[in-house]
């Protein structure tokens, strides 16, 4: 890169000037980019213009981005049926409890494992990552939680998954990048491990933690196959495990049968479309509130191995 002239306003080198392959590259990788973009929201445009488009059409493939006879009706049935909303509700209470426990955990974990002199380190870090490659099975999950009591409740959806060793080794990588002098300088104060932990590092952690929260959120959001496992109770569902019934025609939502039947809603291809946009809306929603966190969580929790 060659160097520019002086401002006129300040006298001060502008700076190294781009070369031109430099430029090439910014181009070459904006478009790319926008590539990217545009093949990540086509699905989602297309979904939520087939939730707003008569079956007529969504049958005979003549929906894209543009809803094709306007109509609201399967929004309104939908959003009219309980058993949606219980189980809309249910994935909220799971996501949430859910969230919290894999936080603290991991948490905890990490912040452990992040202390060099610690004894056995060694062997718990290998004992993590030794599940990243090899897990019991489904069988014996499922017995071990269903002798564990944990059928049918709560804990079968928020424990078994609740530290993801990817997060883990991330979470602890940044522990390890925070300077050692706060810790010794805290604890010269007088301040034990546990208010260390508590005053020191996690005030220092906030886009490390927000980070984590989004994708524990996501992927417990986003999870059925535990809750279709061990969870029987229609009324325990969470919305996903609806929609999933709903796409493979077993759905427990009395109202869809109606549709079938009825000339002035909706059908079932609608309903699907609508069922995916509400399911999805909660996760957009919050993702910009913590999306200034996701690439400095990111970057802070990989400057070291």
């Amino acid at each position: 890169m060659t160097t520019a002239p002086p401002t006129r306003r300040t006298g001060r080198p502008r700076g190294p000037r781009p070369t031109r392959g430099y430029r090439v590259f910014q181009v070459v990788n904006g478009v790319i980019l926008t590539g990217v973009v545009v093949l990540t929201l086509y699905p989602f445009l297309n979904i939520v213009a087939r939730s707003l488009s008569d079956e007529a059409y969504i049958i005979a493939g003549q929906v894209s981005l543009v809803p094709r006879g306007f109509n609201l009706t399967a929004y309104e049935l939908l959003m009219s049926d309980s058993t949606f909303w219980i189980n809309y509700r249910n994935t909220v209470v799971y996501t949430v409890a859910a969230t919290v426990i894999s936080i603290v955990l991991t948490t905890c974990y990490a912040y452990v494992l992040s202390k060099s002199d610690l004894k056995g380190r060694g062997f718990l870090v290998g004992l993590a990552v030794f599940t990243m490659f090899f897990t019991g099975g489904l069988i014996p999950n499922y017995v071990l939680v269903t002798s564990l009591g944990m059928k049918n409740t709560i804990w079968a959806v928020a424990v078994p998954n609740a530290i993801n060793v990817f997060n883990l080794l991330v979470m602890k990588a940044f522990f390890e990048s925070l300077p050692g002098d706060l810790e010794e300088a805290a604890a010269v104060d007088g301040l034990n491990t546990y208010g260390i932990l508590l005053r020191i590092v996690l005030p220092l952690s906030k886009a490390i933690i927000a980070t984590m929260v989004l994708f524990y959120a996501v992927s417990f959001w986003n999870s059925w196959f535990t809750a279709f496992l061990y969870l029987d109770q229609q009324d325990m569902f969470p919305v996903t495990v609806y929609l999933r019934n709903l796409l493979a025609g077993a759905t427990g939502a009395e109202n869809v049968g109606a549709i079938a039947e009825s000339d002035e809603v909706q059908a079932e291809a609608t309903l699907k479309a609508v069922t995916v946009v509400l399911t999805t809306l909660p996760i957009l929603a919050v993702y910009p509130f913590v999306q200034r966190y996701f690439v400095s969580g990111v970057l802070l929790g990989a400057v070291k191995g």
